[in-house]
């Protein structure tokens, strides 16, 4: 790494959130003032060969930073020069900080390097294609420090394996460069994210005719569409596999899975027609999305995403299944958003989980950005038929029910800390009187703060900016309460 001071934290980071035992190695070369005058073409090519020459590795990437940007370094250049004196493939990852987000840039190098080595294979060998004998894919897009990657990528592999196909090649976490040259041998790709994988799985389809499946098996629905196109494809190169899919899918449904049998008890029917608001990536915000409104019965009031390159796919996922759609990045109209519906749950990521319990309500985390607590150490997958396990159990202990709010009341496990009572909006100015807040503190806490939103937003309305004991009776009336 070649950052200024405090930016060398990934190995900490990386060895916590992923439980390893030992430091992700990890060389830094500060920024400093000297670096800034005189650039850093001269220090960072020292660290290319001399890492070249201590750790003997196949592949050395230099990515841009908002830092050479700035300086407007021709990296490329750096590449070219330490190439010269290096032993280990060295490539510049070809993105734009300023112009793509971490996911798009992410999904860029991954297709980046694939092709890097398939090419130099090609021109080195250019060998005729050989399929496996036996139906195989390759899972593309499974990476460090992603949202439950590791536990959704041994629930693939399980269900691959029932399914009768063996896994060719899992990157780009746990694979080597060695083994990309080995990617078209297996008969299709499996996308689980669109996140990251997208753009390989298109330059393996147009340049080696590989297909592949991008339906994310999240949810039973959406499990069973990417049972069945896998079942196509493997087909269509092969018409004597004959396995019984259909049953398959009728008994990990029915005995496996808990969720259809969970989504028709009592206990998810208390759930019908409740609000909940979903915020996260592209991926996993549609399938939630999805799995709330048409296998649980849930009202989805928003669904969002801060994925804005992926906007039209998501609209087009989640249409017909919410009440309205956001696509942004900016957290404040995310915060602003959920102030406005109140939802009973938010599905979202850990910006939105810290938005809940400012609002006073419950969050499930459904995807990255993420906190070390969405790295367990159990088996915790979202893709699968384990996965809808997780899932349901996740939608079910994200609301609070009410006994649960009523036996806390009961037994003081409120007004333990005092009203929040300013708003997420950054404009506003309301202010709560004393004695208002006297009686806002006596409303029992499983609807104090439906209430205080009910009266903040009369407040408004009637362009007051003190809220006394008068504007909280008025406002109590104006809902007929």
């Amino acid at each position: 790494m070649h950052a200024p001071l405090g930016d060398d934290y990934f190995n900490v980071m990386r060895s916590m959130l992923e439980r390893e035992r030992d430091f992700t190695p990890v060389t830094a070369s500060i920024v400093d003032r000297h670096v800034l005058a005189r650039g850093s073409q001269e220090k960072v090519i020292e660290n290319i060969t001399r890492k070249d020459k201590e750790e003997n590795p196949d592949l050395i990437i230099l990515t841009p930073t908002c830092t050479s940007s700035i300086l407007q370094e021709d990296l490329q250049n750096f590449v070219n020069r330490a190439g010269l004196d290096s032993k280990s493939d060295v490539i510049l990852a070809d993105v734009n900080h300023y112009r793509v987000n971490e996911l798009q840039a992410a999904d860029r190098t991954l297709e980046q390097i694939i092709r890097f080595y398939l090419e130099k294979a090609r021109s080195q060998y250019n060998e005729p294609l050989r399929k496996t004998e036996k139906p195989s894919a390759n899972i593309l897009g499974i990476f460090t420090l992603g949202f439950h990657n590791q536990h959704d990528c041994r629930e693939l592999k399980r269900l691959l394996t029932d399914l009768g196909i063996v896994i060719n090649q899992i990157l780009p976490e746990g694979g080597s460069v060695t083994n990309i040259n080995e990617l078209p041998k297996a008969w299709f790709n499996l996308i689980p994210y669109r996140e990251v994988g997208l753009m390989a799985a298109n330059y393996l389809k147009n340049e080696y005719d590989m297909p592949y499946v991008a339906v994310t098996p999240m949810g039973l629905l959406d499990t069973e569409n990417c049972i069945r196109e896998i079942v196509d494809i493997v087909k269509s190169s092969d018409t004597s596999y004959n396995f019984d899919f259909e049953t398959y899918i009728d008994t990990q449904t029915r005995f496996i899975s808990q969720a259809a049998w969970f989504s028709r008890s009592i206990d998810c029917q208390n759930l019908t027609g409740k609000k909940a608001v979903v915020f996260g990536d592209a991926t996993h915000a549609a399938s939630i999305t999805k799995i709330l409104a048409r296998e649980m019965g849930i009202r989805v009031s928003c669904s969002g995403t801060y994925c804005k390159h992926d906007a039209d796919w998501f609209r087009e996922q989640v249409d017909g299944f919410c009440d309205e759609v956001l696509i942004t990045d900016d957290h404040t109209q995310v915060a602003d958003m959920i102030a406005r519906i109140e939802p009973a749950a938010i599905f979202g990521t850990q910006m939105e989980r810290h938005i809940g319990k400012r609002l006073d309500i419950p969050c499930g985390v459904i995807s990255a950005p993420v906190h070390i607590q969405n790295f367990p150490l159990g088996f915790r997958p979202f893709l699968g038929y384990e996965g809808t396990n997780q899932i349901s159990d996740l939608v079910y202990n994200s609301f609070t029910l009410g006994m649960e709010d009523h036996l806390l009341e009961i037994f003081g496990g409120h007004d333990t800390k005092e009203v929040i009572t300013k708003s997420l909006s950054t404009d506003s100015d309301l202010a709560w009187a004393p004695e208002a807040l006297t009686e806002l503190q006596r409303i029992p806490g499983f609807v104090r703060g439906k209430i205080k939103r009910n009266t903040e937003k009369f407040a408004r309305e009637k362009n007051c900016n003190l809220i006394t004991l008068e504007i909280m009776f008025a406002a109590k009336e104006a809902v007929g309460a």
